[in-house]
């Protein structure tokens, strides 16, 4: 039987413990032939009981030591840092074997302990530049839905935790389990690690209100040939004085500006209409639909009808 330890910190935050505890702690014995389910204990600050899992045995941090697998819930403040004895436990658990998986913002209390150092991880995309920041010895990857090392996994945001707790129990109880317990989920079956993150493109950073006038203008024109050229007539200026006020006022080059909504655009009209992947390539700007799903698969991870099946309304 694995023993595993789900943590629940001050900072712990409900969807992603609700994901574990769903995934991981209900018994799903009827589904193993052979073998018990997961023995699922919780570890607080104090001992305590956990007001979210009034069911299941809690135990303090220092219990750690006695899970075979150990759980680590996101964090709502990640830039805080973590319990000491929290870090001394996983630290500890850890050297002794344990396997450790983070989810969500739950990557930065593993990286305050040290466990992710020389290692690839992941967390939300919004955090992944924040990690990279503060733990320059980790290999954040800003893309990807989870990354399992074998003993360290971590996952991307929010829902990214189901992909996660599934792809631990593919690897303790084989696929024949996780796509059972998918299956009572209502959810795909497996997802690889490897399939981007869905990033919502950020809004510009405000422009001076000439520039933005020709931004405005290319954005209602993205199904046109639109260059960098054209661009610069419309704000009245050269193409290099555009780049120099693009790269301070809005944050990257001109033609990085220009992909960035185009795709976004692309992504619209994939979750909003019936479109085909040609019409929507032509509406974009992106010639034909090899071009869009080049550049879908390049930034996304996944095909334009990929993103369709998942995001469509």
């Amino acid at each position: 039987m694995t023993t595993l330890a789900l943590v629940l910190h001050e900072d712990s935050m409900l969807y992603e413990t609700a994901i574990a505890a769903e995934v991981l702690a209900v018994d799903r014995s009827d589904l193993l032939p052979r073998e018990p389910w997961y023995e699922v204990f919780v570890c607080t600050p104090d001992g305590g009981p956990s007001p979210w899992l009034p069911h299941v045995e809690s135990r303090r941090y220092a219990a750690m030591s006695d899970a075979d697998t150990i759980i680590v819930t996101s964090t709502s403040d990640p830039l805080r840092p973590p319990d000491a004895d929290l870090v001394a436990a996983l630290t500890a658990a850890h050297d002794d074997g344990a396997r450790v998986a983070a989810l969500c913002t739950g990557a930065f209390i593993l990286a305050a302990a040290g466990i992710l150092d020389g290692r690839s991880a992941t967390t939300h995309w919004m955090h992944t530049g924040h990690l990279a920041a503060q733990y320059p010895e980790v290999r954040v990857l800003p893309d990807v839905l989870y990354v399992d090392e074998g003993d360290v996994l971590t996952s991307a945001g929010k829902t990214a935790a189901l992909d996660l707790c599934l792809q631990l129990l593919h690897r303790d109880f084989g696929a024949n389990t996780a796509n059972g317990i998918a299956r009572r989920l209502v959810m795909p079956a497996r997802r690889q690690g490897g399939q981007g993150q869905f990033i919502a493109p950020p809004p510009s950073p405000a422009a001076g209100a000439h520039l933005e006038q020709a931004l405005d203008w290319a954005r209602a024109n993205l199904d046109a040939s639109i260059s960098v050229q054209r661009i610069a007539q419309q704000a009245a200026l050269s193409p290099r004085q555009l780049a120099r006020r693009m790269s301070a006022e809005v944050g990257m080059r001109p033609l990085e500006w220009l992909q960035r909504e185009r795709l976004s655009r692309a992504q619209e009209l994939l979750e909003s209409t019936d479109l085909s992947i040609d019409r929507i390539a032509a509406l974009c700007g992106m010639g034909s639909a090899a071009s869009l799903r080049r550049h879908f698969s390049r930034v996304l991870g996944v095909t334009p009808t990929s993103y369709r099946g998942a995001f469509r309304s």
